[in-house]
């Protein structure tokens, strides 16, 4: 691949630039400083399982389309309800702990040096107007930041991706994806894109038949492979 062939990069946000889980981790916590470790993690796979549930049902055809606000109210209130926290103000800052989550160590460093190469644009299962409280609270610098609320779907369905397509003005294969999950390039590969797995804790790994144009310990070796092509 040649660096010449990419004319802009496009990311995930949620996990792969941003620790999510730790967000929400500190939002349980603040909803009940009484649990323990392993009653946080518990509540935790709760609020993943519910949102992993109900966007693929949205893909499915399950259920109307909803933003990612409404999921995490509606995930709060999953979890504030199992911790016995029937406060409704309580609840609603809870849902709003998706947008309050740090950026990984690399990221603000990354993202400013590609920056100077190559136009960077976010593309978020979030919603538009968490997708700005999540740039803003994590210090995300972007070109254009999309979310998925414009095509009235979630990845990995096409249309989420075609929306980089668009405003980039360029065909898919000269666009590269950046993510921590397979899923997720598997979704932008099938329009076309350049991919590139960058390894996160939280992230969904490759499988031994995925074949990815690059593959990332963070940021800064993405900027580094990038700056070797």
């Amino acid at each position: 691949m040649s660096v010449l062939g990419i004319d802009a990069i496009v990311f995930d946000v949620l996990g792969t630039l941003v620790d999510e889980p730790a967000g929400l981790r500190a939002g349980i916590r603040e909803l009940d400083p009484s649990l323990d470790d392993p009653r946080t993690e518990q509540l935790l796979s709760l609020w993943q399982q519910h949102i992993d549930l109900e966007q693929r049902r949205v893909l499915d055809g399950g259920r109307p389309y909803l933003t990612s606000d409404a999921l995490d109210r509606e995930a709060a209130r999953l979890v504030a309800e199992a911790a016995g926290v029937g406060d409704p103000d309580a609840v609603a800052a809870l849902a709003l702990s998706a947008r309050r989550i740090p950026p990984w160590p690399d990221t603000v460093a990354g993202l400013a040096r590609l920056a100077e190469r190559f136009p960077l644009i976010g593309l978020s299962n979030a919603s538009r107007t968490a997708l700005l409280g999540l740039n803003a609270h994590a210090g995300l610098r972007w070109h254009q930041a999309l979310s998925a609320e414009d095509a009235r779907t979630y990845k990995p369905d096409p249309a989420v991706y075609q929306l980089a397509v668009a405003v980039s003005g360029r065909p898919p294969e000269r666009l590269l994806m950046v993510a921590a999950h397979a899923w997720d390039l598997r979704g932008a590969q099938r329009l076309g894109l350049r991919t590139a797995y960058v390894a996160r804790p939280v992230g969904d790994p490759p499988a031994s038949s995925d074949r990815f144009d690059l593959y990332a310990n963070d940021l800064t070796d993405l900027a580094d492979k990038l700056g070797e092509i």
